[in-house]
């Protein structure tokens, strides 16, 4: 990649290498480097530069990208400007994943460049356990609980929270950290707690909420709420403000017909920060093949929102809580099957949220790079490494 002048924002790095100030290359320049001088060949952003690209052109694990950076020495040394003797060895990766680098730094970095470029309007709170990496004392797994863009396609925070049930005490960090002011949240029923509700609205946000067991007295005043009414004889039907909205989906053999029910009258009574609404969303599915219904369930859900009827229709409504299960398929989904997350074995150290934290990078930049398949554009990049280094020394256009 080449430039006829050194334009505004950029600079020449100790290497020789022009970047952008706001590119992820420039942004790894800003990282501590707990290494000792002492037998240090390669600089920090060097290192994570060759993982980063080796990530992009389709390798996961360290044996992985050392193969690919001997693959691909010559074009390396001349995009990253350095002469090495050789490059980076399997154990250099593994070192450099667990201990050399912080893993606050790695989540603030990656979340900071994933908020730099347009953002939606709609953010989906949820952990994953990081299956790469097993607790030594007990062998579970650690836990690490993101806020995705489900518009965007990008994470946008994620914190490290050791096991599931810590999710509650660390989502308030989560949302602060993801900049949600203007946005809706969305979670799951572990997430339905007031504190994290108070903090969504202290951030100037709004929640969206299914709620469950967990928070019993909720949970039974909105099931009675939306209960049916069978008055006596003589009696008429309490007078209610129930909205409604319904929409069915077809595909893959399989009809699903969601529908949401609205209403105001548990405001006052339950003390719970910002409610707007309650809601009662009915999904019903049945499955077909050649013309024949042959199996048929139905699901209830009960809710909250902090969203009032003057900011969302039941419609609306409904496809902001359909819409949190983006985080699955774009997100952790593809963690696992395309970038071979919970596969890949980091059992020392930081390494597993490490690179949790470089796979949402890598996820990031590829949607950055206008794909839409992740698999099809590592084989793009797998291809195309000086392509693959311009996305890394050019910020979010």
């Amino acid at each position: 990649m080449e430039y006829s002048t050194i334009g505004k924002g950029q600079e020449i790095s100790a290497e020789g290498v022009i970047y952008d100030k706001g590119s992820v290359y420039g942004r790894l320049q800003t990282l501590t480097d707990t290494r000792k001088a002492r037998g240090k060949r390669y600089s920090l952003a060097t290192l994570l530069m060759i993982v980063l690209l080796a990530k992009l052109g389709g390798a996961d694990s360290p044996t992985a990208m050392a193969e690919w950076g001997n693959h691909h020495q010559s074009e390396v040394v001349a995009a990253l400007r350095i002469k090495p003797k050789r490059m980076p060895e399997r154990s250099t990766y593994q070192r450099l994943m667990a201990y050399k680098v912080y893993e606050t730094e790695i989540e603030r970095m990656v979340g900071e460049y994933n908020q730099s470029d347009k953002r939606g309007d709609i953010c989906a709170l949820d952990g994953k356990a990081l299956l790469g990496m097993l607790k030594r004392e007990d062998g579970t797994s650690e836990y690490a609980l993101s806020v995705y863009d489900v518009q965007a396609g990008k994470t946008i925070s994620q914190v490290g929270v050791g096991s599931k049930e810590n999710e509650i005490t660390k989502a308030p960090e989560a949302i602060k950290l993801a900049k949600i002011a203007g946005k809706v949240v969305t979670g799951d029923a572990l997430h339905t707690q007031k504190r994290l509700a108070q903090t969504i609205l202290d951030e100037k946000g709004d929640y969206v909420f299914p709620v469950k067991e967990n928070q019993s007295n909720l949970y039974k005043n909105i099931q009675s709420l939306f209960a049916p009414e069978y008055p006596k004889p003589g009696f008429g039907k309490i007078q209610t403000d129930f909205l409604q909205a319904q929409k069915v989906n077809k595909g893959h053999g399989r009809i699903e017909k969601r529908t949401l029910t609205t209403s105001e009258m548990l405001n006052t009574y339950a003390a719970w920060p910002g409610l707007a609404q309650v809601y009662r969303l009915e999904r019903e599915f049945q499955w077909w093949r050649q013309g024949v219904c042959y199996k048929t369930s139905r699901e209830v859900e009960f809710g909250i929102t902090s969203l009032s009827r003057k900011k969302v229709t039941p419609m609306k409504l409904l496809e902001v809580r359909r819409a949190h299960w983006g985080i699955e398929t774009g997100s952790h989904y593809r963690r696992d099957l395309t970038l071979r997350e919970d596969a890949t074995r980091f059992t020392i150290g930081n390494g597993a949220r490490i690179m949790a934290n470089i796979n949402n990078l890598i996820l990031a930049l590829i949607r950055q790079a206008g794909f839409l398949n992740a698999a099809q554009a590592r084989r793009f990049f797998a291809a195309h490494l000086s392509l693959a280094f311009a996305l890394l020394v050019t910020p979010f256009s």
